[in-house]
């Protein structure tokens, strides 16, 4: 990554794209796993995933056990894998990309962040307009009475899986499982965001798979806005984006941060 960041023409896109930044009116930071990656969180799947080969070991597919339809027939199976995956990445935290995003929301007229992440650290750095189009782990719905806590990790559940202490009913985590529906809150808080249209519109550690990650970025180039790509790996939408950074996301945010600094006479 060293070695990238010291390319001459690598310097130039982060300058351009710091350029870019100090002018922007609104920006929007669309963020996945890539990001939360550099705080140490593992992938599901892939080297070093939590599911290397995508399985389970009950043979199952990880995204048929943590989906919508198996929560409804085998809760306990999918609050099994949740809490497997919600244990990998306790006692993690926010990471610089994380705190550049939010110094970037304090300096700029109007930011926003689509996050994908359960994990919350985003609101945790400083962020504070952040929509979590996927929900967030450490938030519990009881399905029944709709009651809802905050845990901030799941060894403070008595059981799994959890039972709600007002009705007795089962609660689940307030995220989006595999087949099911995106919150209606989010859906509308990005609708309101993208009408108002973007100046700069960047996409970090996400592999832009689903449709309503890509399509801000599309429509962002449509309209004449700047577009960007953070990551080390070609994506749906690299042939896309106006510039494109493949280097890890922190690092490379660090990097922009810095030159986005100087252009604004700080550094």
């Amino acid at each position: 990554m060293a070695g990238w960041l010291s390319d001459e023409n690598a310097l130039l896109r982060i300058d351009t794209v710091a350029q870019r930044l100090a002018t922007a009116r609104r920006a929007l930071f669309i963020t996945g796993a890539g990001l939360s990656a550099d705080s140490g969180l593992p992938t599901y799947r892939g080297v070093g995933g939590i599911y290397d080969d995508g399985v389970t070991e009950e043979g199952i597919p990880f995204e048929v056990a943590l989906s919508g339809d198996m929560f409804r027939r085998r809760p306990e199976l999918t609050w099994k894998h949740i809490a497997r995956i919600e244990a990998a990445t306790r006692g993690a935290s926010f990471n610089r990309g994380h705190e550049v995003l939010a110094a970037f929301e304090a300096s700029l007229a109007h930011s926003c962040v689509l996050t994908q992440n359960v994990d919350g650290f985003h609101q945790r750095a400083g962020s504070q307009n952040v929509i979590e189009v996927h929900g967030n782990v450490h938030t519990l719905r009881c399905t029944s009475c709709e009651q809802v806590e905050r845990v901030a990790d799941f060894s403070q559940l008595r059981e799994i899986p959890p039972a709600c202490a007002h009705c007795g009913e089962l609660i689940r985590p307030d995220v989006v499982l595999f087949g099911e529906m995106l919150p209606f809150q989010a859906l509308d808080h990005l609708t309101e965001e993208t009408t108002r249209g973007f100046d700069v519109v960047m996409s970090i550690g996400t592999t832009s798979y689903f449709p309503y990650i890509v399509e801000p970025v599309l429509n962002a180039r449509e309209q004449g806005a700047t577009t960007v790509e953070i990551n080390p790996a070609e994506t749906e939408i690299s042939d896309a984006v106006d510039f494109r950074l493949p280097g890890r996301a922190a690092t490379v945010l660090e990097a922009l941060w810095q030159r986005f600094q100087h252009v604004h006479g700080h550094g």
